[in-house]
C-alpha cells in the first residue's frame, strides 16, 4: 500500500484538511447572520412628545451650509426643532390654514401657512419713523455710496495660462494693436472686429457699464488707473489672455441723499427690530416645552417689549 506524501509546510491555521479529513483546503462558510442596524448619526430628538425624525434632520442640513457637518447637523436639528414649536403653538390657538401660493407662485403647506398666521398675530413690529432713519442714516453714511461705474472698450487676444508660446505670441499681437492705437485711436472698432476673441468684437469692443467685479481683478484694476478717453499703452494680462483697454467714461462712487436711503434703511431696522421679536417669542416657547434630545435657549418669561 503507498504512503501518501504530506508536505509539513502546508500545515497551516489557513490551510488545512477540511472538517471531512478530504484533501486540503481555504474555504470558509460564508458569514450570513444579518449585521448590527448601524447607530444613528445623532441623538433622538422630540418636542413635546413629537419626534423630529433623523432623516428629515439630514435632508435640512443641506439648507445650512457650515464648516463640517456636525455644526451643519446641529443647525438643521435646531431649525426643524423651531418649526415644531411654531406649529405646536399655532395648532393650540387654532390656526388651521388653507395652503397658499407666495409672490413667486410657489405653493406653501398647510402647515406653512399656520406658522405665518401665528407669527403675523404674536409679532407686531413697529414702523421704522423718520427720526430713526435720519439717526441711522447720520451714523452710518458710508454705508450708503453708490458704486462706481465704467464704460469701457477691449480687444481680447486670447491665450490660455500655461501655453507659453501662445501667450508670447498674443503678447506681441496685442502690443502691436496698442502701438497702432496711439497713432489711430479711430481704428479701435475696426481692430476689436478682426481681432478680438470675445463677442464683444462685433460691437467695436464695446462692453457697456461696469461695476466693481463684474470683470476679472486685473482688468478692473486697469481700468481705475485710467482717465476718461484713455486707451491703456500696453496690454493687460489676465488669465483669458492680453486685453486693450479703452475707458470711455469713469463715474465715481457717490453719497447718496436720505431721500434715497430712507426706504431701505426703514426696510432695514424693522427687520431687524422682527428678528429680535421673533427670537424672543422662540425662547417663550422653547422655556414651556419639553425638548429632549438637544438644547434650545429658554425662558420663564416673556421678554417680547
Amino acid at each position: 500500500m503507498a504512503t501518501i506524501y504530506k508536505n509539513p509546510s502546508l500545515a497551516h491555521p489557513a490551510v488545512g484538511p477540511s472538517p471531512d479529513g478530504e484533501g486540503y483546503t481555504t474555504y470558509k462558510e460564508p458569514d450570513t447572520r444579518v449585521p448590527p442596524r448601524p447607530l444613528p448619526v445623532i441623538r433622538a430628538i422630540s418636542v413635546d412628545g413629537i419626534d423630529v425624525p433623523e432623516d428629515e434632520i439630514l435632508r435640512e442640513a443641506q439648507n445650512h451650509p457650515a464648516d463640517n457637518p456636525g455644526k451643519a447637523l446641529r443647525a438643521a436639528a435646531e431649525a426643524l426643532v423651531i418649526r415644531q414649536l411654531l406649529l405646536n403653538e399655532a395648532r393650540r390657538q387654532g390656526l388651521a390654514c388653507e395652503a397658499q401660493r407666495d409672490e413667486k407662485g410657489r405653493t406653501a403647506s398647510t402647515d406653512d401657512a399656520a406658522i405665518q398666521a401665528l407669527l403675523e398675530a404674536e409679532l407686531a413690529v413697529p414702523r421704522a419713523s423718520e427720526e430713526e432713519c435720519r439717526r441711522y442714516f447720520d451714523n452710518n453714511r458710508r454705508r450708503f455710496v453708490s458704486e462706481p461705474l465704467y464704460e469701457a472698450r477691449h480687444i481680447l487676444i486670447a491665450a490660455p495660462e500655461g501655453d507659453d508660446d501662445k501667450r508670447l505670441a498674443a503678447h506681441r499681437l496685442a502690443q502691436g494693436i496698442c502701438n497702432a492705437l496711439k497713432t489711430d485711436p479711430s481704428a479701435f472698432a475696426a481692430l476689436a472686429a478682426q481681432h478680438s476673441a470675445c463677442p464683444s468684437g462685433a460691437q467695436g469692443g464695446n462692453l457697456g457699464q461696469l461695476s466693481p467685479g463684474s470683470t476679472v481683478p486685473e482688468f478692473e484694476k486697469a481700468m481705475q488707473g485710467m482717465v476718461e478717453g484713455e486707451i491703456a499703452p500696453g496690454p493687460v494680462a489676465t488669465r483669458f489672455g492680453y486685453h486693450i483697454i479703452a475707458l470711455d467714461r469713469a463715474i465715481e462712487a457717490r453719497e447718496l441723499p436720505f431721500e434715497l436711503a430712507r426706504d431701505r434703511i426703514a426696510a432695514w431696522l424693522e427687520a431687524q427690530t422682527w428678528s429680535r421679536a421673533s427670537a424672543q417669542f422662540i425662547t417663550i416657547l422653547a422655556g414651556k416645552a419639553k425638548i429632549s434630545g438637544i438644547e434650545i435657549g429658554a425662558a420663564d418669561s416673556p421678554l417680547v417689549q
